[in-house]
């Protein structure tokens, strides 16, 4: 049986964490000064927040560990939404409804067919160019139609 046809339940790897064993002097002195550098490190890049005690190290260098919030522990901060901005505008009536300017927008007169000309046609003088053609002026008439045929 082959480790492609297990199931996801088989496995060799070991996801425990393991306890980690105490150390040596050596190792405590390798540990100190590997301690002394990072400070001196910090310190030099100008980084004195970033400076952390023996304790706080070792959690560091094993991976547990959690920076000190900025805030206070009296000083807790709620949310609060940002409020929408509200652009203030002035707000100015309109000439339809207003009393102070009388017929600012008078209705214009109707135009009436008076029956002083009368409309013989419309011509086409180009492509799709319609023009009238009335009683009066014949002579229009002709010029259009002898443009046409030219």
């Amino acid at each position: 049986m082959t480790m492609s046809m297990c199931g996801p339940g088989l496995t060799t790897t070991s996801y425990k964490k393991r306890k980690q064993k105490p150390r040596t002097k050596n190792q405590q002195l390798a540990f100190e000064q590997q301690h002394r550098e990072y400070n001196k490190s910090m310190k030099r890049m100008g980084c004195h927040s970033q400076m952390m005690s023996l304790a706080d190290y070792d959690l560091y260098v094993r991976g547990q560990y959690k920076p000190k919030s900025k805030t206070s522990k009296n000083e807790s901060k709620s949310y609060a939404p940002p409020q929408p901005y509200v652009r203030n505008t002035t707000q100015y009536p309109s000439l339809q409804t207003s009393n102070t300017i009388p017929g600012a927008c008078a209705k214009q007169e109707s135009q009436v067919y008076s029956g002083e000309r009368q409309l013989l046609g419309i011509a086409t003088m180009h492509k799709s160019n319609m023009v009238p053609v009335f009683a009066d002026n014949k002579e229009q008439a002709v010029e259009i139609a002898q443009m046409r045929r030219n």
